[in-house]
């Protein structure tokens, strides 16, 4: 749709051969960048260098916590990666037993964009591999879930154990 002005929530940049997260970036629609790593998309540094692109680089376990807390209504989380270092900057510090903590506020989306191996056609996602580490956090720490799926089957020919993320949390579905 060409929509613009994206802040985008993700674990990478995707690269710059304009797939996934990657064709967002690189073509010049995102204006914020919240990831753990960068450094496959050279688009990146291009366009933060240029201003365009504001990009907070988060370690990635603090990432997928402050994505959980979102999904989970927390306040945030308290880590200690961070203190002591440029990471803190700007953040809350407490103490708590003597330690010192940061305090990592919740990331939540509009819109999440997950990829999913199967789906039945009430949304109920399975994924495979890798795909458990983000998706299912973000799934729950947005407001409208969109999943792109492999496969499409009918309610009851997945196995219930298997259902990483409820149909109640994901708003359409879409075939690759």
């Amino acid at each position: 749709t060409g929509i613009k002005d994206l802040h985008i929530i993700a674990n990478d940049a995707g690269n710059d051969k304009a797939d996934g997260i990657g064709t967002f970036i690189v073509e010049g629609r995102a204006s914020s960048l919240v990831a753990s790593h960068v450094g496959l998309n050279p688009k990146v540094a291009e366009q933060m260098n240029a201003g365009t692109l504001a990009v907070t680089l988060v370690p990635q376990g603090t990432l997928a916590e402050r994505i959980r807390c979102g999904g989970c209504g927390l306040g945030g989380v308290l880590t200690p990666t961070g203190v002591g270092t440029i990471v803190a900057e700007g953040k809350q510090e407490i103490v708590v037993d003597g330690k010192t903590y940061l305090l990592e506020t919740p990331l939540r989306a509009e819109v999440a964009i997950v990829k999913a191996w199967k789906a039945d056609t009430s949304g109920n996602l399975v994924y495979r591999r890798a795909g458990k580490n983000f998706n299912p956090m973000m799934a729950m720490a947005a407001d409208f879930v969109i999943a792109e799926v492999e496969e499409i089957v009918e309610v009851g020919q997945i196995d219930p154990d298997q259902v990483c993320t409820p149909g109640a949390c994901v708003d359409m579905v879409v075939q690759l």
